[in-house]
Parts: C-alpha cells; sequence; structure tokens
C-alpha cells in the first residue's frame, strides 16, 4: 500500500497527514457549530482551539515517544517525523485537557461544559484519524485470514489493506474507528436530552471510548508498553473511573445552588456577566 497520497518531488504528502488533519477539521467543525449553539463566546472557542490542537499534537508525540524512549534516543531526528506515525491519543488528550483548564481558569469559565462541547467533536475526529493508521499500516491485531475478515462484514478494500508482512491481520484501527463513530451518534443524541446534566457527556465520552480501547487493546500486537503492561489499557482504566464519577457527579452529589444552570441545555441569560459559563471570582479555586 502507498503511503504517500501526494508527491511532489521535494514535498510528500501522506495519507496519515491528510486523516489525520481531516479528523481535526471535521473535529473543531462539530465543536464550532454546538459552541455558537450554546452562545458561548466565539474568539475564546478559536484560541482554546487553535492552542489545543497545538499542544494536543505535540503531547500526543511526546507521550509516544516517552514510551519508545530506547528507541528515539538512537534516532532523534525520528522524533520529528510524525508522518510516519506515532500520534498516542492519550498524549493529545493530557496536554488538550490541561490547556482547556488553564483558558477556563484565565478566563473564569466552568471547564465542565466546554469538555462537554469538546467531546462530540473529538471522538468523531478520532473515528476520522484513526484511517492514518490504515494508511500506514498499523494499530493492527493477531495474524488470521481474509475468509474470517470477509465474513465479519469489514470492506474489501480493507481486508487487502489488512496484509501485512507476508499474513492478515486483524483491523483494530477499523473496530476502534466504527465504535467512535458510533459514539459520535450517540453523544449527538444525548445532548439534546432535555435534563442532561454538565458533565454527563464528558462522563459518557469517556466510559464509551475507553471501554472499547481497553478491549481493542488487548487485541493489538504493536501497543506502548509499561513493562508487562499495555499503557493505554492502563489509561483505559483510569479514563473509564473518572468518566463514571463525571456522569454521577452533578445527578447525585452536585445539588446546590441554581440547579438548573446544572442543566447542559439551560436557556443562558442574554448578558455576559449572567451567563451560567462565568463564574464570580470567589468561585475559582
Amino acid at each position: 500500500m502507498d503511503r504517500v497520497a501526494l508527491d511532489l518531488g521535494i514535498i510528500q504528502v501522506y495519507w496519515y497527514s491528510i486523516f489525520i488533519f481531516l479528523g481535526i477539521l471535521a473535529g473543531c467543525i462539530t465543536i464550532y457549530l454546538e459552541s455558537k449553539r450554546r452562545k458561548i463566546d466565539q474568539e475564546f472557542m478559536l484560541n482554546l482551539a487553535f492552542n489545543s490542537i497545538i499542544f494536543g499534537v505535540i503531547g500526543a508525540r511526546l507521550y509516544y515517544v516517552l514510551f519508545n524512549l530506547d528507541y528515539y534516543k538512537a534516532n532523534p531526528i525520528e522524533i520529528l517525523e510524525i508522518w510516519n506515525g506515532g500520534l498516542a491519543i492519550h498524549g493529545g488528550l493530557i496536554a488538550g485537557c490541561l490547556v482547556v483548564l488553564y483558558q477556563c481558569r484565565k478566563n473564569r469559565i466552568k471547564p465542565l461544559k466546554i469538555f462537554d462541547i469538546i467531546v462530540v467533536g473529538l471522538i468523531l475526529g478520532q473515528a476520522i484519524g484513526r484511517w492514518g493508521n490504515f494508511f500506514n499500516q498499523e494499530a493492527y491485531g493477531a495474524i488470521t485470514t481474509a475468509t474470517k475478515l470477509q465474513s465479519m462484514g469489514i470492506p474489501k478494500f480493507v481486508v487487502d489493506g489488512m496484509f501485512i508482512l507476508g499474513e492478515y491481520r486483524e483491523p483494530t484501527f477499523f473496530f476502534e474507528s466504527m465504535w467512535n463513530l458510533f459514539g459520535f451518534v450517540a453523544l449527538l443524541i444525548i445532548r439534546r436530552y432535555p435534563y442532561l446534566k454538565i458533565g454527563q457527556l464528558s462522563g459518557f465520552y469517556l466510559v464509551w471510548y475507553s471501554a472499547a480501547r481497553f478491549i481493542i487493546e488487548g487485541m493489538r500486537v504493536d501497543s506502548l508498553m509499561m513493562n508487562n503492561l499495555k499503557v493505554a489499557q492502563l489509561a483505559s482504566i483510569i479514563m473509564i473511573i473518572l468518566g463514571v464519577f463525571l456522569f454521577i457527579y452533578y445527578k447525585f452529589i452536585k445539588r446546590v445552588g441554581n440547579f438548573s444552570e446544572y442543566l447542559y441545555n439551560y436557556n443562558e441569560p442574554e448578558k455576559k456577566e449572567e451567563h451560567p459559563l462565568f463564574v464570580k471570582e470567589s468561585e475559582i479555586q
């Protein structure tokens, strides 16, 4: 399979880069449309998106490099060659979350509702971005047969592309991409629920994505490792615990003040200073 989509001589454009870009673009458009519907300040969201993308990509790369440190110590120049693959989503999530928390605190904005807006676009971007792994022939599972893959209803071009190192491989990237796509549809439906609490969309995303990632990571043969543990499975367990907590926090614990302001679909006041996303200085810890 040709990894290069466009060869301009000096410059080569890789399919991996194209699908990462398309994933980011689709995610940003989704986030923009929802933030506009929720009447979030667009200048704030634009700055947030720009910084989150930049630091998210850096975080994703550094995370991958750290768990392959011996290799990159011997080949340091390859640290910059992200078109060859090697972006770990958990590193990107950590870096992106830190950016959101910092900018929300700086602008005196409650971060949970911003996270709720982001996760819908994020999971769509992940679904699209995973196809970059297909063209790089990475993120695959154990040896299998073409007949078995075809019996699972996997498209023929995917089956053909899974002929790697002389054997057919399980397309774990495909399983994860489809699961994320279903998650995107589920989040679109759930966020319309009138009594949805702030934080519950984020909680659902964390549980939905991480539960599947834990299972799929167990199928992969090219995982990042920490001793005998698969790093992504450990991260998935942590994310599931956090997701369950977020999902139940406002439903069973947070019952103070004007509870309507803790609804995701709360009808915000027109004045900025009365907007539930903007909190008083006394509430900033």
